[in-house]
């Protein structure tokens, strides 16, 4: 058997790579070695020595996402800006399922500030939140940072924007619990009557909360069966999105 020379090599090991790195989801050792048409035995090998060096990372379940020095490349320099284009094709995913407007919010100042947006693809949708900070108490991205412990609640009293906001703390603190629990934040015309908003959260590498997805429209639309749907799929994108920076979920019942 004729050993492969070194550039078929590098060709065969960049065609696996890119086979993973392309993919929407996690690739599978089967589906790498049947896609790329290369033997098992030479897919092994090449998966191997690609994770050894940190440019695939072998999940729990044994497919391949990419590794550890994709992230840093994508998070180097401008971290947020970084953030932002590498979350982008998560938000634009998440908007062709709800056709509802998408934002990525981060905590600044002890307020939450969208730093990304997917417009609604409806002609009634939501407005340009770019660069507008928001309060925690009455926004699902707010709430799941409190939810999470990646921000503090101001002291004082809440303020009260509709009369559908939270004011007192005991049941804010109610609900935030069930946000732990559900793994996603509701809000229903908390922040402005007939808004309504459902948010999930994203982690790095250590479990640390550094934004959230949210999806946003007019609470007409944000009836009981499309919100379940829609916020299922936000939890995949933002679990996806988490995935990718490093961040591995606990399986349920696990130590």
């Amino acid at each position: 058997m004729t050993r492969p020379s070194g550039s078929q090599a590098i060709d065969r090991a960049a065609i696996l790579l890119l086979q993973v790195v392309e993919a929407n989801d996690s690739v599978t050792f089967s589906e790498l070695a049947a896609t790329t048409g290369l033997a098992k035995s030479t897919t092994s090998r090449i998966l191997s020595a690609l994770e050894r060096n940190g440019l695939l990372r072998r999940e729990r379940g044994g497919a391949f996402s990419p590794g550890e020095a994709f992230v840093k490349y994508a998070l180097r320099g401008n971290a947020e800006t970084d953030l932002v284009a590498l979350a982008l094709p998560f938000l634009e995913r998440l908007g062709e399922f709800s056709r509802e407007t998408i934002n990525l919010g981060v905590v600044r100042n002890g307020m939450v500030e969208q730093i990304a947006q997917v417009d609604s693809r409806y002609v009634l949708g939501g407005t340009n939140w770019l660069g507008r900070r928001v309060p925690m108490h009455c926004t699902a991205l707010g709430k799941v940072f409190l939810a999470t412990d990646a921000a503090v609640l101001p002291a004082g009293r809440l303020e009260r924007l509709t009369p559908k906001t939270i004011t007192v703390r005991t049941r804010l603190e109610e609900e935030l619990a069930e946000v732990r629990r559900r793994g996603y934040a509701v809000t229903n015309e908390e922040l402005e009557v007939g808004l309504s908003a459902l948010a999930a959260a994203v982690r790095r590498r250590e479990g640390t909360v550094i934004a959230a997805i949210s999806v946003s429209g007019p609470s007409t639309r944000f009836n009981a069966s499309k919100s379940n749907e829609v916020a299922e799929q936000c939890v995949r994108e933002a679990n996806a999105l988490s995935a990718l920076l490093g961040y591995q979920q606990q399986k349920e019942g696990a130590a």
